[in-house]
């Protein structure tokens, strides 16, 4: 069709329409200057004066331009069919878009959620329960260490104490052999006693329990009389006294000794246990570490992931508006100059049907 009307409007270039003639009224050729503004229109009042100044039946005009209307008409209808189709599609595309945008947002803000009040924290207390086992650790091996330096001095104590109570029996013995000796004792056999004394005295100087004993000897023998057999058995009596309590103190020393090396077996062993124990949690601790931190990168870069989406789908909604606006634009505009020209072609077709056209016509005829 509008290539044909193209050729028409060529054809009729020639023959336009004289509006200043006296015939029309200034209303007729004010309506002319707005049925010339559309293309249709103009076309329409050139084909009428054709159609009719070449002996054309007004009626037969009358059908083809209303034919003429209606093709516009049924156009224009398609133009809105279109954009309604165009409009159904937009709100569809834009309401799944907008969902898509909704759900993005809300996994971004369950990421971050999760990598700011869980993993973060999470870390955090990973690593203090961490410093906190290799303290644990410090000072199960300082203990340890602290306790053998302990056990070592003891035992070196235990072992001097033996020597001091063996040294301070054996001086006993010695003495308790003299005296058996004895039936006219010399003054030499008198200070052989004594010395042996000054020696036991010199290896229990350490034990105030026994300094009381030894006292008591050491005045029984400078005042006793060794030939008095009674003096001498209460001599005897006294040495063997503080040699029984020598003995009961070394066995008593030697059970404690056996007592704390005990202890320290089993506290070395607790202490090993404790140990195993701390170094094992390490290991777990060092897992939940790595699979905290292999989680924070994850999330991380599903948090990149979801940001990009995210553009992306607002991208993408922002075209979809934008490619919409621009067909709204387009369709108005279509809409308008469809309107624009249905009216004009109405305009043209009332003014047509007019007696002062069809008087215009018949002049230009006589004139020609």
């Amino acid at each position: 069709m509008f290539k044909v009307a193209v050729c028409a409007l060529l054809v009729l270039a020639s023959t336009a329409i004289n509006v200043q003639s006296s015939i029309w009224t200034s209303k007729d050729q004010k309506a002319f200057a707005q049925i010339h503004q559309s293309g249709w229109g103009k076309f329409i009042l050139n084909f009428a004066e054709l159609h009719l100044t070449t002996g054309g039946i007004l009626s037969e005009l009358n059908s083809e331009i209303e034919k003429l209307i209606g093709e516009l008409e049924e156009e224009l209808a398609g133009v809105h069919h279109e954009f309604n189709r165009r409009t159904d599609v937009h709100n569809r595309e834009v309401a799944r878009l907008e969902q898509e945008i909704q759900d993005k947002e809300r996994e971004l803000f369950n990421a971050h959620d999760f990598f700011d009040n869980v993993l973060i924290p999470q870390g955090e207390r990973f690593a203090a329960q961490l410093e906190q086992l290799q303290e644990n650790i410090a000072n199960n091996r300082r203990t340890l260490e602290q306790a053998t330096v302990q056990r070592a001095n003891d035992h070196e104590t235990f072992e001097a104490q033996v020597v001091e109570h063996n040294d301070a029996i054996s001086a006993i013995d010695e003495c308790l052999q003299l005296l058996s000796t004895i039936t006219e004792p010399s003054l030499a056999q008198i200070k052989k006693v004594q010395k042996n004394l000054a020696k036991i005295q010199n290896s229990l100087k350490k034990h105030n329990q026994f300094q009381i004993f030894v006292k008591v000897l050491l005045e029984i023998t400078v005042d006793s009389n060794f030939a008095d057999q009674g003096a001498l058995r209460d001599i005897v009596v006294a040495f063997n006294n503080l040699r029984n309590e020598l003995v009961d103190s070394l066995n008593q020393i030697t059970a404690d000794e056996a007592d704390q090396v005990a202890e320290f077996n089993a506290q070395v062993i607790q202490l090993n246990q404790e140990h195993a124990e701390f170094q094992r949690a390490v290991v777990v601790k060092n897992a939940e570490i790595e699979a905290n931190t292999t989680k924070q990168e994850q999330t991380l870069e599903l948090i990149d992931e979801l940001d990009a989406d995210l553009a992306t789908l607002n991208g993408q909604l922002q075209a979809e508006n934008d490619d919409y606006a621009f067909a709204t634009d387009v369709y108005n505009a279509t809409v308008a100059e469809y309107n624009k020209e249905i009216n004009a072609a109405n305009q043209a077709l009332d003014l047509l049907n007019q007696p002062r056209f069809q008087d215009y016509v018949k002049s230009q005829l006589k004139g020609a």
